[in-house]
């Protein structure tokens, strides 16, 4: 029988899953979704519930779960009211750093995790700072950053992709449009370099030369998607990622 108390929470949302288990609440996770890769253990430990906008409702019920997490841009709005019919669902809403160190401490206090959340904000805070120092010497360069392709999709304004960008000096020539704008590559902006993210659509190098045919002269790399849109504990890993890649352009 369950304890009065007893914490058992359902994370639809990767990025999520790793955070509370880095804020030592591994142990209360009782439900993730397919793609929560981190820890790399965690899927074979906890029954997955499914996707991230699509959901077997009556697996996470038999869970009987005491919190559901969910994302606005990850998880679609049947789930969310789906799940307020379960139990108490929290819906995150990020849009650069400050609104994850207010996550963080929000989930703190939400599940007794105080002086965990404050030691995470500590220190993405100083490896943040670590970071704007070292950009500053850094030009600003023109890029495009892709995220799907058939059709191919950008990161645009309003995103926290879009924010990383500017924090690596990165100026988004798309990001005068809402979102994740389709585009066509034969009328493709001029930049000075274009990322090929790792997710949601897994780039390859093969990619890289499609792409070519219509930017001929442009610097085309392949990035860890997770760093740049992954809130939450990826942070604490995300600067380091950020300073060695500005370094090998």
């Amino acid at each position: 029988m369950q304890g009065k108390n007893t914490l058992r929470i359902i994370s639809l949302v990767p990025s999520l899953t790793e955070l509370l288990v880095d804020l030592g609440l591994e142990d209360a996770i009782v439900g993730v979704t397919k793609f929560c890769e981190y820890p790399k253990h965690i899927r074979k430990e906890k029954t997955i519930v499914g996707g991230t906008k699509t959901i077997h409702l009556d697996k996470i019920i038999a869970l009987q779960p005491t919190h559901i997490l969910c994302n606005k841009e990850e998880n679609t709005k049947e789930i969310v009211e789906n799940c307020v019919k379960i139990t108490a669902t929290h819906v995150s809403d990020i849009y650069n750093i400050k609104d994850t160190l207010q996550l963080i401490k929000f989930y703190g206090t939400l599940f007794s995790r105080e002086k965990e959340a404050y030691k995470l904000n500590t220190a993405i805070k100083k490896t943040q700072e670590d970071f704007r120092v070292f950009i500053e010497e850094k030009p600003i360069l023109k890029v495009a950053y892709f995220i799907w392709k058939d059709p191919w999709m950008v990161a645009g304004n309003t995103t926290f992709i879009n924010y990383l960008l500017a924090v690596n000096g990165f100026d988004n020539v798309y990001q005068n449009l809402s979102r994740y704008p389709e585009i066509e590559l034969q009328s493709l902006k001029k930049v000075d370099l274009i990322l090929l993210s790792s997710e949601p659509y897994p780039f390859k190098k093969k990619h890289i030369a499609e792409i070519k045919k219509h930017a001929v002269n442009t610097k085309i790399i392949l990035v860890d998607g997770a760093y740049f849109s992954w809130y939450g504990s990826r942070l604490l890993k995300a600067f380091n990622y950020f300073k060695t890649l500005r370094n090998s352009l």
